[in-house]
C-alpha cells in the first residue's frame, strides 16, 4: 500500500472541497449576515487538513494502483461525510448524528432528511445542501480525475472505484483525464440548462438553480418542505421528468450524441432501450392502478402523477409533487420495488441498475438454453459484446450480497423500533439512494434512534459505492503486501 500517495491524493481532495464552498461563502455575505465567518472557518479547517497531507509529498510521483484507488475513494468520503456535518451542527444546532445523516444523504444523493422547516432556512445552507449532491452526482472522485492528471497523479484507479455499474473500464477517449473533463463539462452543461428552464417556468432563479442541481444529481433535496409540490405547476414538472431522465441516462451516450451530432448513440443500446421500457411500462401500471383511487386527480393530471412517480423513484431522485407514500397500499410498495431498480449504469441514478437485470435476464434464458441443449455454445453478448464471465460473477455477486444487506439491515431497523413496512422502506430508499421511504421514515428520519441513523448513514454509502468499495477493505488478504 503506498501511503505516501494515499495521503497526497487525499490532500488534494480536501483542498478541492475548500475551494468548493468558495459560492456558499459567497451567498453567506449576501444573505446571511455573521455566517460568512463560519463558512470561511470551515472552508479554512478543510484547506489546512489537505495542506498538511499534501504539502510534505508534492513532489512525489507513483503510479496509483487499484488498491490504493479504493483507499483513497473510501477515505475521501468518509472524511467529507465529517467536514460536511460541521456546518449543520454550528448554524443549524443540530445532533451529531442529525448532521451526518444529513451529510451523508446530501453527498450520496439520497435526499432523505432529518430537517423541517426549509423554508425559514438561511440561503446559504439550503445552497450548500444542493451543491453537495451535485458534487455527489458526478462524483467528486470524477471531478478530481480530471485535474490529478495535470500534476502527475493517475486518475483510473479512482474512477474504477467511484464509478458505478458492472462493468467500468470502458472509457470516452484514450486519457483518462479527457474522459473526466468531458463528464464534468455534459453535467454542468445539462444543469445550467434545466436550470434556465426552471426559471421559465417560474422558478426564482435560486430556486431554479438549487432544483436544477438535485435534478441533475437525481438527489431529491428541495428549497421547500413540500418539495416540488410547494410550485404546483405542471410545467415544472414536466421539466423536471426531462431532467431526471436525462441524469439517468448513461454520460457516455450523452458524450457520443454531441461528438457525431446525431441522436443515433441513443438507437440501439440495450440498457437504455430496457430502461425507458420500465418507465413507460410502469407509468402505464401507476396511472391504470391509481385511477379512481384519488378524487382529486382525473384525466391527464393522473397520467402526470403517475408518470413524475415513477420517474422520481427510478431514477432515485425523490421529488414529491404528490405525496404518493398516502396513495392506496399496493402503489407505494410498488415504487419502492421501482425505486431498486434504478436508472442506467453510469448515471447518477442509484438502485441495482437496469443493465444488471438485462444481464440476469440473458443469463438466466441462456441457462435454461443450455437445458435444452447440453451441448450448446453460445456466448452472452450484450450490444454486440462478448461479455467476459468475470461481468457475470460480479453481477451474481452483487445480487446476492445486496440480498443479503437489505435482510441484515431489515432485522436492524426493526430492531431499533421501525414496524416492518417502515424498516422496509427505510432500508429500500437508503441502500438504493432514494429518498422518501414508507410509514414512519416516508417524509423524514428525524425520529429515528440514533444508533440506526448511522447504519443507514452507512447503509447510503454502500450503495452508492455499490458494496464492493467499501466491503473490499475488510477483507484481510487486501491489506496484505
Amino acid at each position: 500500500m503506498q501511503a505516501t500517495q494515499i495521503r497526497q491524493v487525499t490532500g488534494l481532495l480536501l483542498l478541492m472541497y475548500a475551494a468548493s464552498l468558495g459560492p456558499v461563502v459567497a451567498i453567506a455575505t449576501l444573505d446571511d449576515a455573521p455566517r460568512p465567518l463560519v463558512w470561511l472557518t470551515i472552508a479554512a479547517a478543510a484547506a489546512a487538513l489537505g495542506f498538511a497531507l499534501w504539502w510534505p509529498q508534492r513532489r512525489t510521483v507513483h503510479r496509483l494502483r487499484a488498491r490504493d484507488g479504493f483507499v483513497v475513494v473510501a477515505m475521501f468520503w468518509i472524511l467529507l461525510s465529517l467536514l460536511s456535518a460541521l456546518p449543520l451542527i454550528i448554524l443549524l444546532h443540530v445532533d451529531v448524528s442529525d448532521a451526518l445523516f444529513e451529510a451523508v444523504s446530501g453527498f450520496t444523493t439520497t435526499g432523505a432528511t432529518v430537517l423541517d422547516n426549509l423554508d425559514q432556512t438561511p440561503h446559504s445552507l439550503l445552497y450548500y445542501r444542493h451543491q453537495l449532491q451535485w458534487l455527489g452526482g458526478i462524483g467528486m472522485i470524477v471531478s478530481a480525475v480530471a485535474v490529478l492528471p495535470m500534476i502527475g497523479v493517475g486518475g483510473m484507479q479512482l474512477l474504477r472505484a467511484e464509478s458505478t455499474g458492472p462493468m467500468k473500464d470502458d472509457k470516452l477517449t484514450p486519457r483518462i483525464g479527457k474522459t473526466a473533463q468531458h463528464l464534468w463539462v455534459i453535467y454542468a452543461g445539462l444543469t445550467l440548462s434545466c436550470a434556465f428552464a426552471y426559471m421559465v417556468a417560474g422558478m426564482s432563479p435560486f430556486d431554479a438553480v438549487c432544483h436544477a442541481m438535485s435534478t441533475l444529481s437525481t438527489g431529491g433535496f428541495s428549497t421547500h418542505d413540500a418539495s416540488l409540490a410547494y410550485f404546483d405547476s405542471g410545467a415544472i414538472e414536466l421539466i423536471a421528468i426531462v431532467f431526471m431522465l436525462l441524469g439517468s441516462v448513461p454520460f457516455t451516450l450523452h458524450f457520443m450524441m454531441l461528438r457525431q451530432r446525431s441522436h443515433k448513440a441513443y438507437r440501439g443500446h440495450t440498457e437504455l432501450l430496457a430502461f425507458v421500457s420500465v418507465v413507460i411500462a410502469s407509468s402505464i401500471l401507476v396511472t391504470l392502478l391509481l385511477r379512481g383511487h384519488d378524487p382529486y386527480l382525473s384525466g391527464i393530471d393522473v397520467v402526470l402523477a403517475a408518470a413524475f412517480a415513477v420517474t422520481s423513484v427510478i431514477t432515485s431522485t425523490g421529488f414529491m409533487a404528490e405525496d404518493w407514500t398516502a396513495w392506496p397500499t399496493v402503489l407505494p410498495t410498488l415504487l419502492m420495488y421501482i425505486g431498486c431498480v434504478g436508472g442506467c449504469a453510469g448515471s447518477t441514478a442509484g438502485g441495482i441498475k437496469v443493465i444488471r437485470f438485462v444481464i440476469l435476464a440473458r443469463n438466466g434464458a441462456l441457462q435454461v438454453s443450455r437445458l435444452v441443449h447440453p451441448n450448446l455454445v453460445r456466448p452472452l453478448k450484450l450490444d454486440g459484446r462478448v461479455l467476459p464471465d468475470k461481468v457475470t460473477d460480479a453481477v451474481w455477486g452483487f445480487f446476492a450480497l445486496y440480498v443479503l444487506l437489505f435482510a441484515v439491515l431489515m432485522v436492524l431497523a426493526m430492531i431499533g423500533g421501525l414496524d416492518q413496512v417502515s424498516a422496509f422502506g427505510a432500508v429500500a430508499t437508503t441502500l438504493n439512494n432514494l429518498g422518501p421511504g414508507l410509514g414512519e421514515t416516508a417524509l423524514s428520519f428525524a425520529t429515528v434512534p440514533d444508533w440506526l441513523q448511522g447504519i443507514f448513514a452507512l447503509a447510503m454509502l454502500l450503495g452508492r459505492l455499490e458494496f464492493f468499495t467499501l466491503m473490499v477493505l475488510f477483507h484481510p488478504a487486501f491489506w496484505r503486501s
